[in-house]
């Protein structure tokens, strides 16, 4: 796989996961969005797991443990701050501050522990990003600024960051499918706890079963694969500032599916989230990874 192909790749995986809030709507409104996301986690990441077990496809034989066990905690966390964080201060914050902040988190990351200094492409390209991404959602009803719910936002942030880097060393060992198996069903167990804590009511219904399987299969298991397998070629501070998309993609699909109606400066913030996604991705070329 070329390196261009590896940033589109990776921006199909975050168009994937931006179909997940379209996806909730359709879903019964009395289950909480905690167990929504363990529930997501374990059909990923179990359906998987079983399939490779079956075909003899894993071998966990020099398998990089520590990573997957560090890669695991980080998605497991993520769930608990950003539904937290969003419940606190609102989804536009929660979500500007979460995915606007794992971009400059991945890229400080990166500088320190892998001694890879940011790009000039790749700073202009998530300073666009960015500012697209707050016109976006700051400019909505709504909004509270909760101290707790702030830093819960940037914890949530750091752990995607985090994630994308200690992924992207488990990657370096193996394949893109096994990985995404593990870490999933070990982030799954670890979230089980929050299917008796939170109510579940509507999630065996017909409408629940659906939605969770789509949320299961196509917003976690085919696009965390498609994230991982662009991720093995090139930097995570680019792949983290390419899941930029997944907003891009919800805030289109709110219009189109649900009838929505945005303002002048959401679309304003939609063009240059488009415009910050497009030159990271035109501008993918052969870089040291």
């Amino acid at each position: 796989m070329s390196q261009r192909i590896s940033y589109l790749v990776v921006l199909v995986g975050a168009i994937l996961w931006g179909t997940t809030g379209t996806a909730q709507t359709f879903m019964p409104q009395t289950i909480h969005p905690l167990a929504v996301g363990a529930s997501r986690l374990a059909i990923g990441g179990f359906s998987l797991l079983v399939i490779l077990l079956i075909m003899r496809k894993i071998d966990f034989r020099n398998w990089p443990w520590r990573s997957t066990l560090y890669a695991a905690i980080s998605m497991a966390i993520f769930q608990y701050l950003f539904f937290s964080s969003v419940r606190l201060t609102g989804v536009a914050i929660g979500t500007v501050v979460t995915i606007g902040s794992a971009p400059v988190f991945s890229g400080i990351i990166e500088w320190l522990l892998a001694k890879r200094r940011p790009t000039r492409v790749w700073i202009m390209a998530t300073a666009l990003a960015i500012i697209g991404c707050a016109l976006l959602f700051l400019n909505k009803d709504g909004i509270v600024v909760n101290p707790v719910g702030i830093a819960m936002s940037l914890g949530a942030g750091l752990l995607f960051a985090f994630y994308t880097l200690v992924n992207k060393d488990v990657l370096d060992k193996v394949d893109p499918v096994p990985a995404v198996a593990v870490i999933f069903s070990m982030s799954a167990i670890m979230l089980m706890p929050f299917l008796f804590l939170f109510e579940t009511e509507g999630l065996m219904t017909g409408r629940g079963i659906s939605v969770v399987l789509y949320l299961g299969i196509v917003t976690t298991s085919v696009a965390y694969i498609l994230f991982s397998a662009g991720l093995k070629r090139i930097p995570s501070s680019s792949a983290v500032t390419l899941s930029l998309a997944e907003p891009l993609t919800a805030a289109i699909l709110s219009v189109i599916v649900v009838g929505e109606r945005l303002t002048g400066t959401s679309w304003m913030g939609i063009a240059m989230l488009l415009g910050g996604i497009l030159v990271l991705t035109l501008s993918g070329r052969k870089v040291k990874v």
